[in-house]
């Protein structure tokens, strides 16, 4: 069974997934939202990939380098072992402050002993495998060329013959080797020694990024692995995150809920930067904070749920039929058409990292006065909406609804600028802003509570529960030991979880009823339960949950609930910005219960 084994590579500029076997199945270059180079995740036979072929008589184990995104793959026989180094360069360029981070991948082939042999499949299909490519021998290079519609190349360098590459002939390892695939011709000679070079200083890099994050005692590895992740999925360039490095990977095997998620969700990046903020990287929080000024700079423009890494607002939606789809579940999907609607929560999400950055830099933070600015436009926009129904967190694509957790993210809005004028000294808003904040609120708490249910229920008027409104403790519009929170958490437990996880909801939607968990709400969902004193039992799902991980501590957007396999985009920026939080939670209760016993004792 496929279980999305792969791992990501990257330089805040694209990525790439490496399976455990040592295959790059999926890459876009020269960016993130580039079309496809290698595609064999979407399409096994037509897809593209490059791949390090051993006989069977290799064991193959894969790891990161500890604390670094430099993964490798390490090929064990009788007859000799190797490795294999995939990375992205990411390093500071000596004689600037900017990085060196081109769109290039190397394969560092490192030996270690006796007589290894491998071969290599490389076949590069550009434009989403789109036409034909045709790959040929230059002189220096292999050249990869289609000419589907517009012009595309690629070029693979490397110190292997190049007949033996293209050939695919038996390759026998006596030395270091290096394969580099770059979206560019390059200017100078490409060596061994130089991918070497650019090997270490890359893992120089990463090992410093580490360093400035902070430690715990209790999941240490997986909070850190999970931060190099989301770094990761941040683009350089504009400050944008995205939610995810893949299209169309399906919630379900063989259903159409697949989307392309390579771009950057407000609600998502705001969640996310929120959470590495806290871990001591406020340089990826002030960039998304530019990137999110330079979209807005009309006072009165509303906000869209998504935009493009590079700034775009019309993300139009169309199918690849010509490309099976993982394990056949068609459609494959490029942009979004998500991006037209309308999500009231985005206001309150933003308005809280907002109300974090000035509030740990206060008047230093880098264009306060346009966050400022980005506030009070933020009030106008939740004042004039707030009433009305909206399509929800979980984008439904029908009918809209008074959802609670938009309602209760309006508030928030209100609540996070009320604190930010306070900070600011700005107490005139204060005063025009308390009433309205007093009025969201009081509107939740009479309509959002179900007393069927004993529970704050998905929209007005409804009977069904939603792991969403579990976010109303950490937003603080209730405290953790409320009755009706507690009583809410208990409500959810009894109806949406199975066997460990936790559905988003059960209600009919646009395409049925859901078949797999949302990863994040099964983290939402322990996070409530050590909040409200489950501390036993919260750490025990927890470590269950980290099981349910790849090989290399890599979450998706979902797990199916007989299977535990990992299915949706991969990897997904909600699903490991939950994680960090739920285990810096659940370590900092493990240190308070730590110190208690030591005083008792």
């Amino acid at each position: 069974m496929n279980n999305l084994h792969y791992g990501i590579i990257g330089n805040c500029k694209s990525a790439a997934l490496i399976s455990k076997e040592g295959s790059i199945d999926w890459c876009c270059l020269p960016e993130f939202d580039s079309s496809s180079v290698f595609a064999k995740l979407l399409d096994t036979s037509i897809g593209g990939s490059f791949e390090i072929l051993v006989d069977d008589s290799y064991t193959i184990t894969q790891s990161y380098y500890k604390f670094t995104n430099i993964l490798i793959t390490k090929f064990s026989s009788e007859e000799g072992v190797f490795e294999v180094h995939d990375f992205m360069p990411r390093f500071h360029e000596a004689s600037t402050s900017s990085y060196y981070a081109p769109p290039d991948i190397i394969r560092y082939v490192s030996y270690i002993s006796g007589k290894p042999k491998f071969s290599v499949k490389y076949d590069a299909k550009l434009r989403y495998a789109k036409g034909k490519t045709e790959t040929m021998i230059k002189p220096g290079f292999i050249a990869s060329i289609n000419q589907e519609e517009k012009y595309d190349s690629i070029y693979l360098y490397t110190s292997v013959h190049h007949d033996s590459v293209l050939s695919s002939e038996k390759i026998e390892l006596t030395q270091d080797e290096f394969f580099m695939v770059s979206y560019n011709e390059k200017i100078l000679d490409q060596t061994t020694e130089k991918a070497f070079f650019k090997l270490e200083k890359t893992k120089v890099y990463w090992l410093t990024w580490v360093e400035n994050t902070p430690k715990y005692k209790k999941y240490n590895d997986q909070i850190i692995r999970s931060a190099l992740t989301l770094k990761l999925l941040s683009y350089d360039k504009t400050g944008a995150i995205l939610a995810a490095a893949t299209t169309s990977l399906p919630e379900t095997i063989g259903e159409v809920r697949n989307w392309d998620y390579r771009f950057c969700w407000i609600r998502d990046a705001s969640m996310t930067i929120k959470v590495v903020s806290d871990l001591g990287h406020e340089d990826m929080a002030r960039r998304f904070m530019q990137y999110v000024i330079d979209l807005v700079p009309d006072k009165d423009e509303k906000l869209q749920i998504m935009y493009g890494i590079n700034k775009e607002k019309t993300l139009t939606e169309e199918t690849l039929d010509h490309l099976s789809g993982y394990e056949n579940s068609a459609p494959v999907r490029i942009g979004n058409a998500a991006y037209m609607q309308r999500q009231n929560d985005i206001y309150g999400i933003l308005m809280d990292a907002i109300h974090q950055q000035i509030y740990k830099f206060e008047t230093t933070v880098e264009n306060c006065e346009e966050l400022w600015g980005i506030t009070k436009g933020i009030v106008l926009q939740v004042k004039e909406h707030w009433k009305e129904a909206d399509k929800g967190i979980w984008e439904f694509r029908t009918e809209e609804r008074h959802f609670t957790f938009s309602k209760m993210l309006c508030w928030v809005a209100i609540d996070r600028a009320i604190k930010t004028a306070k900070i600011l000294n700005k107490p005139r808003y204060i005063e025009r802003w308390v009433p309205l904040e007093q009025e969201i609120k009081n509107d939740i708490f009479t309509n959002a509570w179900s007393d069927e249910k004993q529970a704050f229920v998905q929209s007005y008027g409804s009977q069904d529960l939603d792991t969403s409104v579990l976010l109303m403790e950490t937003y603080g519009i209730i405290e953790a030991r409320d009755e009706r929170y507690v009583k809410t958490v208990q409500a959810i437990e009894k109806e949406l979880c199975n066997d460990g996880l936790l559905y988003r909801y059960k209600n009919q939607d646009d395409f049925g009823l859901p078949s797999s968990s949302f990863t994040i709400c099964s983290f939402w969902f322990i996070n409530s339960l050590n909040k409200i004193g489950e501390h036993t039992k919260a750490r025990e799902m927890f470590d269950r949950l980290l099981s349910y991980s790849n090989h290399l501590g890599l979450f998706s957007e979902d797990i199916d609930f007989k299977t535990k396999r990992l299915l949706g985009n991969f990897p997904q920026a909600y699903s490991h910005l939950a994680l960090i939080e739920t285990a810096a939670n659940l370590a900092n209760t493990f240190t308070d219960e730590h110190k208690v016993k030591t005083a008792i004792h």
